[in-house]
């Protein structure tokens, strides 16, 4: 109410000052206090401000009258109040009113992002997950999340790729983010997946369906176990031999089938050895098919491992990343 008295006063003001100091105070005036109002009233408030504004500027123009008028301004005026209007329509739909709507959209975001926070690991282990979206949007539909369970022993991860891109997805990838956080370690590794998938399934979205890869290592074996639905394989680079080896797994998309299974790939990560886990926006493009777009990130690999593995995850991302599609992408490296 405070808002709406004080541009109130602020209206009246201009169209005092319009008829009285004409050319220090233009008809144009009038848009600074509809444009705040626009900004930081509800609907039912602005509605009464625009009321305030066309009475007193209806009141100034016959006072002045239409040889000291310019009714461009008018014009002008009368189009910021309905675009305001509009704008605070679409904000309503949210249940708040002013600004606070873009508030908790940009907290919402933050919250995705915490998130994806990888939990702090010994320091024989270094690990980086990188998350670009398309058209550098804020929001993404592919996210991480990550747990230390058994102790801090085992080191749990998911990436996820849900389906659409950017904004459409990213409202959809904040909720299966905390529900698929929640259920890293509260089930068996093997359970992960399905559990997901169930959960999935009782969403009954229309567009409901994600891709993951679930990777459970032991920090201190290095034994891991990695667990795909409908996603690309990791890969893992072997320090002894060199070279870079695609770990296959198998498993359908989750939020398609009931009872789905999924099979496991496992494997040990030896001093010196990587692994990475990455969304297909890294590897597949219109123009590359998923097979040539590992082959491709494996030969950028082996140029990670001659430039180290530090912040390797950014400069992987950086350098075959398609701006066309949402990607994320985690390194695991045993040092």
């Amino acid at each position: 109410m405070t808002w709406l008295v004080a541009l109130c006063a602020v209206t009246v003001l201009i169209g005092v000052g319009a008829v009285e100091a004409t050319p220090w105070v233009p008809v144009s005036s009038f848009v600074v206090p509809t444009l705040v109002g626009g900004l930081v009233l509800s609907v039912r408030r602005l509605r009464w401000l625009l009321a305030v504004v066309a009475f007193s500027m209806v009141g100034s123009l016959s006072l002045i009258g239409p040889s000291g008028v310019r009714f461009g301004s008018v014009a002008v005026t009368v189009v910021v109040g309905l675009l305001m209007l509009w704008s605070a329509q679409s904000r309503s739909k949210l249940g708040v009113a002013g600004s606070r709507g873009e508030s908790m959209l940009i907290d919402l975001r933050d919250r995705l992002l915490n998130q994806s926070e990888l939990p702090e690991l010994p320091r024989a282990w270094y690990a980086e997950a990188v998350m670009r979206s398309a058209g550098g949007a804020s929001f993404a539909g592919d996210f991480v999340v990550a747990a230390k369970t058994h102790g801090g022993r085992v080191l749990e991860v998911a990436v996820v790729d849900v389906s659409g891109k950017g904004m459409a997805a990213g409202t959809r990838a904040l909720l299966l983010s905390g529900a698929f956080g929640g259920l890293l370690g509260a089930l068996p590794p093997g359970q992960f997946l399905p559990a997901a998938n169930d959960y999935l399934l009782r969403q009954e979205w229309g567009e409901g369906f994600a891709t993951a890869v679930h990777l459970a290592i032991d920090l201190q074996t290095g034994h891991y176990e990695v667990r795909t639905a409908g996603h690309p394989p990791a890969v893992q680079f072997h320090a002894g031999s060199g070279r870079w080896a695609v770990r296959d797994s198998e498993g359908p998309v989750l939020g398609l089938m009931e009872a789905a299974e999924f099979s496991v790939s496992n494997g040990r990560l030896l001093v010196g050895d990587a692994l990475l886990l990455y969304t297909d926006g890294l590897v597949e493009t219109p123009q590359r098919d998923i097979t040539m777009g590992i082959d491709k990130l494996l030969g950028e690999g082996e140029r990670l491992v001659r430039g180290g593995f530090d912040r390797g995850a950014t400069r992987l991302v950086d350098r075959i990343a398609s701006e066309n599609d949402d990607r994320a992408l985690l390194l695991l490296h045993r040092r």
